[in-house]
């Protein structure tokens, strides 16, 4: 048995047009994988749409490479991570499935149990291999916890045969340095017993193995979401597994350079000659590559809108780099005081402030972690932006329908 392992592919992410080229280009690559080693089957474990209603374009194109999979009878099972999955429930896998071009394999059921309700999983079972297939989808803010909490694990846990476990979120014991902040769960609240535990929504390329959880694994994303990824990973992987035994495999699309350049203490102008020695030096390793440029430290003299960067980026692009990027988070002016903000990104910004001020305004029937996640899902549905095509109005009266129905139950 032989199937691959990716995640978090988030196609029709990054605005650059250039940029926003590369998730699809990374699961072409993908796909092609999948064919040349003849997978049994494939396993997306979230993320595969940046958003639940992508641009129409990237839509065409993920349905052309899928159906290549279908084509060479490798099925696809997925669940819905946190940026494809909308707070009204919908998702465009609904209509990939539906077309059959992919499975999504949280299917189940409520059930009376013990004098509460539970959650009862099914099975997806692999024809081909008998392998048995069902995960929990990702929501945003660790809403998705609730089904965890509610989770059927009995049932789960004392089925017999092959089993894979899908899943979206943050695991404690998986997280990396840097990751400290970010709000997780530990890895006990998968039920146990499965052979593989197939990851996503952490950008990540990280694997454990522990008493009872024999394999859970981040396969990291098809293709960096941003700047610090790009800068970090450098490329893409996803991950093969042939009887059990796992292979990571990088997924290139496109290589990339990281020019870094140590304002601290400097000059503007001091800087402006590092930056012209800096494009004379490595122009040429530009052409076809994406360029990173990081600057930070605390200028001495002159400001940050003194620095000459664009003379350097046109000098890049004029030689061929197929995308330059910029960062200048950690750069300052001696004259401005550098304000931080320690955290890991903005979801767990938000639920932080939203858990310091839960509470105060006491609503019926809700305590301060039930008031959290009613909050964050009215933030979701609030923050949804409008698919491509739907009118202002239309827009407006479902997310007010939204809205209403969730404060309604």
């Amino acid at each position: 048995m032989r199937f691959v392992h990716l995640a978090d592919v988030h196609i029709g992410a990054w605005r650059d047009p250039a940029m926003k080229e590369l998730p699809l280009l990374a699961f072409e690559r993908a796909v092609a994988l999948c064919l040349e080693r003849k997978a049994d089957f494939v396993l997306i474990a979230g993320d595969f749409f940046n958003t639940a209603v992508p641009p129409l374009d990237q839509v065409k194109r993920a349905v052309g490479l899928l159906q290549r999979l279908k084509g060479a009878s490798i099925p696809v099972y997925a669940i819905a991570g946190s940026h494809d999955y909308s707070p009204s429930g919908k998702t465009m896998l609904d209509v990939l499935e539906e077309a059959g071009l992919l499975v999504n394999v949280m299917k189940g059921r409520i059930e009376e149990k013990r004098d509460k309700n539970a959650l009862v999983l099914s099975f997806t079972t692999d024809k081909k291999t008998g392998t048995k297939i069902t995960g929990i989808l990702g929501r945003a803010g660790g809403l998705d916890k609730a089904y965890y909490a509610d989770l059927d694990r009995d049932a789960l846990e004392n089925e017999p045969g092959e089993k894979i476990f899908l899943f979206h979120a943050a695991i404690t014991e998986l997280k990396t340095k840097g990751l400290e902040q970010m709000e997780s769960s530990p890895v006990s609240m998968m039920p146990a017993g499965f052979d593989y535990y197939a990851g996503g929504h952490v950008h990540i390329v990280n694997e454990i193995a522990l008493p009872g959880y024999r394999q859970v694994v981040y396969p990291g994303p098809l293709f960096p979401a941003n700047f610090s990824e790009l800068e970090e990973l450098g490329t893409g992987s996803l991950c093969v597994v042939d009887d059990w035994k796992m292979e990571r495999v990088p997924v290139i699309v496109k290589e990339r350079i990281v020019l870094n350049v140590d304002c601290d203490k400097k000059a503007a102008e001091k800087v402006n000659g590092m930056l012209a020695e800096l494009g004379e030096e490595r122009v040429e390793d530009a052409k076809g590559r994406i360029v990173l440029l990081r600057l930070e430290g605390e200028l001495a003299e002159g400001r940050v809108s003194d620095l000459k960067l664009k003379e350097l980026i046109d000098r890049l692009y004029a030689a061929g780099a197929y995308s330059v990027m910029r960062n200048t988070a950690r750069l300052s002016a001696k004259e401005f005081e550098e304000f931080q903000v320690a955290v890991a990104d903005h979801e767990e910004l938000e639920t932080r402030i939203v858990r310091e001020h839960a509470g105060q305004r006491p609503i019926n029937g809700l305590d301060a972690d039930g008031e959290v996640r009613l909050t964050k899902e009215l933030l979701a549905i609030l923050g949804e932006e409008p698919p491509e095509g739907e009118k202002k109005y239309e827009y407006e009266e479902r997310v007010a329908k939204a809205a209403k129905e969730l404060l309604e139950k």
